[in-house]
């Protein structure tokens, strides 16, 4: 077979592949009927409610027996009951964390030495770094102990209680 033979075949047969991908695209158009949209829209709104996250969780302790998950929808709602002991319950359900240990810097439970060059400077930038957050020289306290569900009279009464246990600590 010369070149020109197999050129003037391989032109045919190429000829014949698209024009069998042509029919074969017209008969799939008739045969299908409209084009469909695509059933996902691309609005932003409807996106956005398809990627949005099924849950949030927040941690309020690391104590095995305090443990208590509270969902952020319910954020604005009190978390603690107020039965004469908000300080140490608030204390033992978030700030336990921090201040038992002494992680990022937080002074310890009943630790005068930590505490008492705080406690002079007034219970009311006590609770304002509490209920805003605080970054120091030594550390840093996250807003309302990182359990944004607190309300604001909460987080002053675990002041109070920390404040409390450590003036007790000095008495002794």
């Amino acid at each position: 077979m010369s070149d020109r033979a197999f050129l003037k075949f391989f032109s045919g047969l190429i000829a014949t592949l698209v024009a069998l991908t042509v029919v074969m695209f017209i008969v799939a158009n008739v045969v299908d009927g409209k084009a469909k949209k695509p059933e996902a829209s691309l609005d932003a709104k409807a996106v956005a409610e398809r990627i949005k996250p099924v849950g949030e969780i927040g941690v309020a302790s690391s104590s095995p027996v305090l443990d208590l998950i509270i969902p952020v929808a319910a954020a604005k709602k009190k978390v603690v009951a107020d039965d004469g002991n908000v300080g140490k319950k608030v204390y033992n359900g978030t700030c336990s964390t921090c201040h038992t240990a002494g992680i990022a810097g937080a002074p310890k439970l009943g630790d005068w030495a930590a505490w008492k060059d705080r406690i002079a400077q007034g219970n009311d930038l006590l609770y304002t770094h509490a209920l805003k957050g605080f970054a120091g020289k030594v550390g840093f306290m996250p807003a309302k102990g990182g359990n944004s569900a607190l309300a604001d009279d909460d987080v002053k009464a675990a002041v109070d209680f920390l404040v409390h246990e450590a003036q007790e600590k000095a008495t002794k």
